[in-house]
């Protein structure tokens, strides 16, 4: 989902008229306030990936002072941000790409340019909400779990692995079961795929 936050409407109806031409779903918010409030009551990261388009000024909260926040918030990898201005100029350009902005584009800038920029950040986004969770799968492996797993990976059997653990067989079998459950995995294949 590409959010696109202006304060001009003119702006936010063309850019998402623009994204719409590339098949990227998009949503515009007239203000920072506005697409915080949105982060507040539930947002939901697109599983297609998410991507800000962010007008550095406009009234009440700027652009870049949102972006500290997402940064702050360690949110930058899923909401990239990419900024778009009217006012830029270096310095501010190379100051936010130094914080981790995803990019920095003056008005007027070429559409093509701007929404391969997008679908970059979108991907960037996805990937990094497939990371979150398999980060979040491990997170929820008991440490006996997390022992067996490292074992699996280094391709034991479960009879060896119940030998170095000092635990029946049978449990390695439950543990495995379990493990492979929660991170949603079919073999240990899949499972040394999924953690490479």
């Amino acid at each position: 989902m590409l959010h696109i936050i202006d304060d001009e409407e003119v702006i936010r109806d063309s850019l998402s008229w623009l994204a719409r031409s590339r098949q990227i779903a998009a949503v515009g918010y007239a203000s920072s306030e506005q697409f915080l409030a949105g982060l507040e009551q539930g947002f939901r990261f697109d599983t297609e990936g998410d991507c800000v388009l962010l007008d550095v000024r406009m009234p009440g909260l700027s652009g870049t002072s949102l972006f500290d926040m997402l940064s702050a918030r360690k949110l930058t990898k899923r909401l990239p941000v990419i900024f778009l201005t009217g006012h830029g100029d270096v310095p501010m350009a190379v100051d936010t790409l130094k914080r981790g902005a995803f990019d920095f584009f003056e008005k007027p800038f070429n559409d093509n340019k701007l929404m391969d920029r997008v679908l970059e950040a979108l991907a960037m986004s996805r990937e990094a909400g497939v990371t979150a969770q398999i980060h979040e799968r491990l997170a929820s492996l008991s440490a006996r779990e997390k022992e067996v797993l490292d074992l699996i990976l280094l391709g034991k059997m479960n009879k060896v692995i119940a030998d170095e653990l000092g635990i029946s067989m049978r449990t390695v079998e439950v543990h495995r079961a379990h493990i492979f459950d929660k991170m949603q995995v079919k073999t240990a294949v899949e499972l040394a795929g999924l953690l490479k």
